[in-house]
């Protein structure tokens, strides 16, 4: 499940839904990022998207890692609008019935919304607003997934 939303979430309960039942899955891996105030520098994130297409991108990368990584199930949680710092910004959980597959498959996740999902990114502070591009680090760190093969 892909959801974009304007509201607080609560990783936590997040969680706990998505374990619910889960009898034969072996592992469930999370990650949650949350906003920084970069030293006072910042006093929100805010984040923009395209309505329908940014689930369907997200969605997209999720059935390749759901294929990819062999996982039973996925959650992703991404906050749009501002986001003060502290606050969640994004859940990903993932279910395998190994926890390598479910690891792996979270940690893909992740450098995708990190570095390619179709977000825009803009931080406020005292001195104003600018806009945030994924760094040189963000790209390798995806940049990996494409040199290395399925298990």
């Amino acid at each position: 499940m892909i959801r974009l939303t304007q509201d607080p979430f609560d990783p936590g309960a997040l969680l706990s839904g998505f374990c619910r039942g889960r009898a034969e899955v072996g592992a469930v891996a999370t990650f949650t990022g949350l906003a920084r105030a970069e030293a006072g520098a910042a006093t929100a994130l805010e984040l923009e998207a395209y309505p329908g297409f940014t689930e369907s991108e997200i969605g997209r990368m999720a059935e390749t890692a759901r294929a990819r990584f062999g996982i039973e199930d996925l959650l992703v949680v991404h906050r749009v609008g501002k986001i003060a710092p502290g606050e969640p910004i994004v859940f990903v959980a993932t279910a395998a019935r190994h926890r390598r597959a479910a690891f792996e498959a979270c940690d893909y996740l992740m450098d995708y919304l990190k570095s390619r999902a179709p977000f825009w990114k803009k931080e406020h502070g005292p001195d104003g607003a600018r806009w945030i591009e994924p760094r040189d680090q963000d790209h390798a760190d995806i940049a990996r997934w494409e040199k290395e093969t399925p298990a």
